[in-house]
Parts: C-alpha cells; structure tokens; sequence
C-alpha cells in the first residue's frame, strides 16, 4: 500500500512516523506547499521523497492532515481519483468537509478526526506514537465505500487507536465543547494578561496553572481561525454556556457567598471523575 500525505506539520509529520512501522505500507510520499516545510521533512527522514500534489491521485491512500479549508479545496482537485483510491481527512471539524465532498469521489472519502495533538506545529512538531492509545472518530462512514471504510479501519488499527463512529453534526457540537472552545478560551487568556501584565512579571509570577492553561494559545493561529470559522454555531453556543456557568461563579464571588463557592468548585472537580 503506497500513502500520500497531504500536510507535513505535526499531523501528518506524526502520521508518516507511525505509519512506516506498518509492514503493509510500502512507500510513504509527503506534498506541502510550504518549502521549509518540505525541506524539514525530508531532513528528519518523515517521507520517502516529496511530491507535487498533482501526484498524490497516484497513490493507493491520500491523507489529507491540513487545514479544514485547504481539505476542502483540495477535495475540488481529487475528482479524478481511481475507483479503489482512499481519501482520508484528519480536520477538526467534519460537516462542512462532508457537504463540500465532490459526489463522484463519497465513495473514495472517509472523515476521521483523531483526538490527539499537541499545542506545536511544522514537521519539527511530528512525534513518534502522538496516535497511539488515542481516539479517532470516523463519521458517516456508512456513506464510504466498503473498500474504503475497511483500508481506514485497518490503518486506525495499526495505529493502535480506539475508533468510534458517530454522524458529522453530533461530532462538530461534541468537538466544540471539548476542543475547540478550551482553544478559545486559552486565546482569550493569554491576551487578558498580555494586556495588563508586563513581561518581566509574567514571566516572574507564571506558575503551573497558568502556563497548563495558557499552553494551546500556542496553536496554529492559521488552523485555528479554520476550525473556528467552519464551526461557529457550535462554538458561538459553547462559548455562550462558558460564559454562563462564569457569570454564575462571579455572582457568588461578588456576593460572598462562599459556600455556593465551595459547591460550584466540588462540582468542577466531578469531571476528573470520569476522565482518571
């Protein structure tokens, strides 16, 4: 099985990691259109050789570990694609990629967003087994092809992954209050303190709770603003109960009310009971 990977940051830089352990792959080629990008990967070995995307329909599997936006015009470019070719996108969100797949090639399509990353970018990001133990939810895939769905299945497997199926609505309302609001959040952080504190006293008073819950403002703000736009009704709802549940927690504080306090916190703490 010869695999293209579309997108050589940490995604697919991590992916190409992963995948050449895989005794049924045979090559693995990398396209990027960022030439620093293409030339990282091949110094750290990530791909075979690097290719121009025209080239990518030429391979058995074609991952695409891009930004929502470039899955979505890079699906434009595939509709030529042979009747046995899988496409695999690993986006963040899934409907609006769904809706935008060319009819002829559905078949040929699988969307899966594997739960996993860290908050760096670009091939020097890639790290080995970043999939492994991992979650990856696969979406309508009863509108794959058989041959498709069962190449995606096998690979998630090899990558020691735990799959999980579900439609692309249910995925993008659930990734909004999972994924994609912490982010927001984590932006919206770092610039509240970046706009009243000075550098030396960040950097003389940042401790462990704030460095944790500032790390994802490190993200990719270009694959960020994608994920954003393409699912902002769920997000704007997210954010929206955030800021509910915060102005519950200001009001009990304005009011010292301390016992309310103390509950609203107990509260919190019950969802590491589920999560350890």
């Amino acid at each position: 099985m010869n695999v293209a990977i579309v997108g050589l940051g940490l995604m697919g830089g991590s992916l190409a990691i992963s995948l050449k352990k895989l005794d049924f792959i045979d090559s693995i080629v990398g396209s990027d259109h960022n030439k620093i990008h293409q030339q990282e990967a091949m110094e750290l070995g990530l791909v075979d050789k690097i290719v121009d995307f025209s080239e990518v329909k030429n391979y058995d599997v074609i991952f695409l570990a891009i930004p929502v936006d470039g899955v979505i015009s890079a699906l434009s470019s595939l509709r030529d694609v042979k009747e046995g070719t899988t496409i695999i996108d690993l986006g963040s969100t899934k409907s609006k990629i769904i809706s935008s797949v060319p009819p002829e090639i559905r078949k040929n399509f699988v969307a899966a967003h594997p739960m996993t990353g860290t908050e760096n970018f670009g091939p020097k990001a890639a790290i080995d087994n970043l999939y492994r133990d991992n979650v990856v939810v696969l979406c309508d895939i009863e509108n794959s092809g058989e041959l498709q769905a069962s190449i995606a299945k096998k690979i998630f497997k090899a990558l020691e992954m735990k799959k999980h199926f579900m439609p692309a609505n249910q995925h993008d309302r659930h990734a909004a209050f999972i994924s994609h609001m912490p982010h927001a959040i984590s932006y919206a952080l770092a610039n509240t303190v970046m706009h009243q504190e000075n550098k030396r006293n960040i950097l003389a008073l940042a401790a462990g709770g704030f460095r944790s819950m500032s790390r994802l403002a490190k993200s990719s703000a270009n694959m960020w603003e994608d994920i954003f736009r393409q699912n902002r009704g769920n997000l704007l709802e997210a954010i929206e109960l955030f800021e509910d549940e915060l102005k519950v927690l200001k009001g009990y504080i304005e009011n010292e009310e301390w016992d309310k306090v103390h509950k609203n916190i107990e509260a919190g703490n019950r969802l590491h009971d589920i999560l350890d």
